[in-house]
Formats: C-alpha cells, structure tokens, sequence
C-alpha cells in the first residue's frame, strides 16, 4: 500500500553544512531572493482556501520540481502551486528508483539538451565514468575490463566515458522543490488530482484511517491559467480520463534487481547489452531494457526461473536468458532474484513517444510533460525548456 507522507521539511535532512545549496543545480549564481518564500501543505491539517494561480504543477517528481524552480526563477511573478499525491519525492514513483546515470552517447538531436542537462547537475554529479562494451572492438590499454561482471570473449569491446557519471535523481529533486519553495511556490502533498478542463483542477486531499487506508479526507477545487501535467506514467491516463484526449505515450514497469557483486567508490558505470549496472551500497543496481510498454491496468507480478518462482517479472527475466554468457553475474547467485514482484524495487515509468523526455502542449491552459527513460539524460534541459516558454507566456 502507498505510504502517506505527513511531513515535509524545507530544509534537507541529513545535508552536511559544506554541501553545495540547492542553486548548485544551475550553472550560474545563486538567485536573489526578494519574495517571501511559498507555503508547503504537508497533510490534511493545514487549511487550504479555493484560489486561483497563474501555473499548477501536477506532480512533484524530477520533471516536475525541476520545472517548478526554473520558472521561478524566471517568472517569480507568476503564482505557482506544485502538487504532489505521495511526499518529496514520491516514495513509490520513477523518480526515486531512477539509475542517475548520465553519458554522452546520445543521439545528435539530443546531444546540446544532454550537455546542458549535465551543466544543470554541477557537482551532482560525480564523474566515475561509463564504461560501453559491445561485441567488436578493443580494450585500451589504459582502461581494466570489468572481468566480475562481463565475459571479454564475448564482448571485447570497451569504450569509456570519462565524464559519464552518476547522481541521485531523488536528490535533485529534493532540492528543486525545496529552492521552488524558497523562492514563493506553494507545495501541496498527499494530494490526489483530478483534471476537470478548463484549467480547473480538483485537489483531493488524502489522509490515513486508523485501519492504515489512505482514504480522501476532502477535495478543493483550484484554477490555473496554465496546468502542466508532470505526473509521469500517470500523465497521459489523467489527461484522456480529464480531458478527453488520447495520447500516443504509453508506460512500463520497471524492475531494478539488485546485483551482489563488489563494487567500490571508483568503480564505473558498466552498459552493455541493453543493461545498465550502476555501482551502489557495495554492489550494484541493475537497469533492465524495456522490451514492450504494459497495458493500463496491469498489475505486476513475479515470473518463473527453472520453474521456480521468483519476484522478477517475466518480461525481465526474458531480457536476461540471451545475455547470460556474455553478462555471467546475472546467471549467478548474486543476482537477487527475490520470492515476488514485492522483493525487487519497482516503478511505472512513463514512455513518451519517441522515447526521449519533452513536453506537449494540449490545448491554451494544458501541457504534457513527460520524462521516461532517458530522464538522467536530457530530463533536466526540457524542464528548463518548458520554463523558459511559460515564462515568455
């Protein structure tokens, strides 16, 4: 079942006081201050009058809070209200299981949003490289094979990546909608939205029963002159259920296995057969490709290996049966496998067409704003772009 975030803080919990704030994210200098900072309405105790804002925000994930801080920055005098239906982040969305990793080998259409996105992240990220093996090609001679993870003889190329690296996604977001609040956005959670067109959108605020049900305690209606949808996989069936309109972009369950093979503080990023193994906690974390979206309703469940029950989905476990010799950690024991699909993390993820995160715009009051897959990537650089243009109006 969801967890209810109750609380909300709008400094970061834990931060180390020589950590770089919050503007670190942009390229630039730190912005001045000059209104008062936004409410947060953390649960359904802090009372929320009916009005009207000039730009809501459904969803507070990485997209979301990205775009909330950029367009105060640039528009501080727009009202601006970002909603969210877990906490900061969401402790079941995308965004909090997302790799963070980022590399330059993307497409040229993408390439100038790629770096941009990179110059927004500063000293987010930490450049531990990237390394991409394939089925031809060398090693240099400079660069170790990850022997523990992959078979040379079957995928003897390696190509590295020196300013590929990583970063927490839930971080960045933690500290986009924090700054967003600073600089005079409202922040709404444990709220569940419901479009109603015509910019209006209802906010029904959730609470816990003592039965530990998360249940709507009651609902406010708001309208804005610009409502973007920032909901990730949620989006697109919030938008043809609220406004009628059918969209292309579809969404996926993601696992991501955990892989019990030592890692260390230097260890690169390895990608190598439409897998991507992020070091972490001593180990690593396993992206798995997306072989197909999953219908609406579906629910996940947990596959079968050698007939034996296992928590990863049967789609994942179809990914891996080709890639066994050349990837032999993900044959051994030290994948987890789990028991059910509640033992491996997991998240919807939405799929915008094309693959790659943009934003749409609907109607005059309503945009689309979508992540995906390749979020780590250029997420950061079309949030910007998204801003920059509501800010122009």
């Amino acid at each position: 079942m969801r967890k209810l975030r109750i609380q909300a803080s709008i400094n970061a919990p834990g931060r180390d006081a020589c950590e770089k704030p919050s503007w670190a994210l942009s390229a630039g200098q730190p912005p001045a201050v000059s209104q008062q900072p936004g409410t947060v309405y953390a649960h359904v105790g802090q009372s929320f009058a009916s009005r009207a804002y000039d730009v809501l925000i459904v969803g507070a994930g990485r997209m979301g809070a990205a775009l909330a801080w950029q367009l105060r920055q640039r528009a501080p005098h727009l009202s601006l209200l970002l909603a969210e239906e877990g906490g900061l982040p969401n402790e079941e969305g995308a965004t909090i299981l997302a790799s963070g990793v980022w590399h330059s080998d993307v497409p040229d259409e993408q390439r100038e949003r790629a770096e941009r996105t990179r110059a927004l992240l500063g000293e987010r990220l930490q450049p531990c490289g990237v390394l991409t093996l394939s089925e031809q090609g060398g090693v240099p001679p400079s660069v170790p094979y990850p022997a523990s993870l992959a078979d040379a003889a079957v995928l003897p190329g390696l190509r590295l990546d020196p300013r590929g690296g990583v970063y927490s996604p839930a971080s960045v977001t933690l500290d986009a909608g924090q700054q967003a609040v600073r600089l005079g956005a409202d922040l709404m959670l444990n709220v569940r939205c419901e479009l109603r067109g015509g910019g209006q959108v209802a906010l029904h605020r959730l609470s816990v029963t003592n039965t530990h049900q998360v249940v709507v305690d009651h609902t406010v209606t708001v309208t804005a002159a610009q409502v973007v949808i920032a909901s990730g996989a949620a989006g697109p069936h919030l938008i043809e259920n609220g406004l009628g309109q059918p969209t292309r972009h579809r969404q996926a369950y993601r696992q991501l296995p955990r892989l019990n093979v030592p890692s260390g503080p230097d260890s690169p990023v390895v990608r190598a057969c439409g897998f991507v193994l992020r070091p972490h906690s001593g180990g690593y974390v396993v992206t798995p490709p997306i072989l197909h979206p999953d219908p609406w309703g579906y629910q996940p469940v947990g596959g079968r290996l050698a007939g034996v029950p296992v928590g990863l989905r049967r789609e994942v476990v179809d990914s891996l049966l080709p890639h066994l010799e050349a990837l032999p950690a993900l044959a051994s024991e030290a994948l987890v496998v789990g028991r059910s699909s509640a033992d491996i993390p997991g998240a919807w993820l939405a799929l915008p067409e094309g693959g790659w995160p943009r934003w749409d715009r609907l109607d005059e009051q309503h945009v689309l704003l979508l992540g995906g897959p390749h979020a780590d990537l250029t997420g950061l650089a079309v949030a910007e772009e998204l801003a920059e243009a509501l800010a122009q109006g």
